[in-house]
């Protein structure tokens, strides 16, 4: 197989995952500024069209993983561009829901086109770019999710003052459009001719279905014995799902990936760095409020975080295809963890600049620490396994948020979720995440005894 796409394919192929990264997160998130309107319109409770939000978070965490065994068996390609059509459809149908019931279903519909889409996007950029630029093109990547989920309130609010809320959906159809057409200069890849296992998805999408559901129903006031009885149900699938991968040739959930060292503690650190960031983004406006800061100035003051990122994410994964990973992440969580600390200690009635740095500083070191760690996952993955660690790469990120969300609501139910504790949690959170990354620079992790590879395939081998 050739490395990398030559040009001017390259960056026709480049233009579609980059629309489609951009459509995908931006027609995510954007649902949260239309839910008073929406609510309104439709003559529901506000804390019911919530569930317009949460339903897409939680269809796309329970899809990733087997969407991504999915596309090696049909093909990278095909599996992404099939993702993109049920999602410009389900985004079209969303335009004209007159109830919530349907906007909901709606949304599931959006939600599995997206994950189908996102579970092998990673995998295709490997196969985009040459392998001394992968931790460019993941740089890049990096970019476009945050500055998509930076603009996504933006534009929800652009589209409001001028239109109606369906519009706000139907904003990214040309995205979508665009997408498609570009779509045709990705790599086809040879599908896999091996049995894609059916029970096994089935088990992964509800193993986080209902950890995450039963979690998510426990902060927001539901019955805590029915919220612990889901979580109990999903860990218990969750062991059975997990003692058989072990003995599946292609496992739903990458085992064989996770029994890496270097590859573990990759997936760990980019678990704790999400729940971190997720922490004190969230918990940040509630102790601003608490200051006097308007929405607007709030807004303001958050803003330099993914501004600050969109600058040090694609420098840091150039840096990546030269410097080691567990370099580039200790330095950017020890960033992270000044920054923090900082901002704990931010003076009570903060002005704007006095906020503004201290994101700009959080948001580079979280930007110097995840490209370079998706570089290393994905990258160090065999390459036909490659979708196998995109996916992971995506429902790590996903879950990981999803975590600092919940998080967050049980700090605010606690009533301490307004003030300086948030911070010290997420830079508690930082230091395992760079601990982590420090930790790959061990020879014996970074590279492993011919002995120990041998054992450890021929283990697999045996359990398989």
């Amino acid at each position: 197989m050739t490395d990398g796409l030559p040009m001017p394919r390259r960056l026709l192929a480049i233009g579609a995952l980059c629309c489609g990264t951009a459509l995908i997160i931006i027609d995510g998130a954007v649902a949260t500024v239309a839910l008073p309107t929406i609510a309104r319109d439709l003559h529901v409770d506000q804390s019911a069209v919530v569930a317009v939000v949460t339903v897409y978070q939680l269809t796309l965490v329970m899809l990733l993983l087997p969407f991504a065994g999915l596309g090696d068996r049909i093909g990278l390609k095909r599996m992404y561009q099939i993702g993109q059509l049920v999602f410009t459809v389900a985004t079209i149908l969303c335009f004209f829901a007159k109830s919530l019931p349907f906007l909901l279903v709606v949304r599931v519909m959006q939600a599995g086109g997206a994950a189908a889409a996102l579970s092998v996007s990673s995998a295709l950029i490997r196969q985009v770019y040459p392998s001394q630029q992968l931790g460019r093109g993941l740089g890049i990547n990096s970019v476009i999710v945050s500055s998509s989920a930076a603009a996504a309130p933006t534009i929800g609010g652009l589209v409001l003052a001028v239109a109606p809320w369906p519009w706000v959906f139907a904003s990214a159809v040309p995205f979508a459009i665009l997408s498609l057409f570009l779509g045709r200069a990705l790599p086809v890849s040879k599908p896999r001719d091996t049995r894609f296992d059916v029970l096994g998805a089935i088990m992964c999408a509800a193993m986080f279905g209902l950890v995450i559901g039963g979690l998510e129903s426990a902060v927001h006031g539901d019955s805590p014995v029915v919220s612990a009885a889901i979580v109990l149900t999903g860990a218990l699938i969750g062991v059975f799902f997990v003692r058989r991968e072990r003995h599946e040739a292609d496992p739903i959930l990458p085992i064989d990936l996770l029994a890496r060292p270097v590859l573990a503690l990759s997936v760990v650190g980019a678990y704790t760095a999400f729940i971190a960031s997720m922490t004190l983004l969230l918990s940040t406006p509630f102790r601003l409020a608490q200051a006097g800061f308007t929405p607007a100035q709030i807004g303001a003051a958050i803003a330099p975080w993914p501004l600050t990122n969109m600058i040090v994410a694609p420098l840091a994964g150039w840096l990546s295809d030269r410097i080691p990973a567990g370099i580039l992440g200790g330095i950017g969580m020890a960033i992270s963890i000044t920054a923090l600390l900082l901002l704990a200690f931010m003076p009570p009635d903060p002005g704007w600049f006095d906020v503004a740095w201290r994101m700009a500083l959080c948001g580079s070191g979280f930007g110097t620490f995840l490209p370079p760690n998706a570089r290393l996952i994905i990258g160090s993955a065999p390459r036909e396994r490659a979708a196998a660690a995109g996916g992971l790469v995506s429902t790590v990120r996903l879950v990981g948020q999803t975590t600092g969300a919940t998080l967050v609501a049980a700090l605010l139910a606690a009533g301490i979720g307004a003030g300086r504790i948030p911070a010290f949690v997420a830079a508690t959170l930082a230091l395992v995440a760079g601990l982590c990354s420090l930790a790959r620079l061990r020879p014996s992790i970074r590279n492993p005894q011919k002995e120990e590879v041998a054992e450890q395939v021929s283990t697999l081998k045996q359990a398989r």
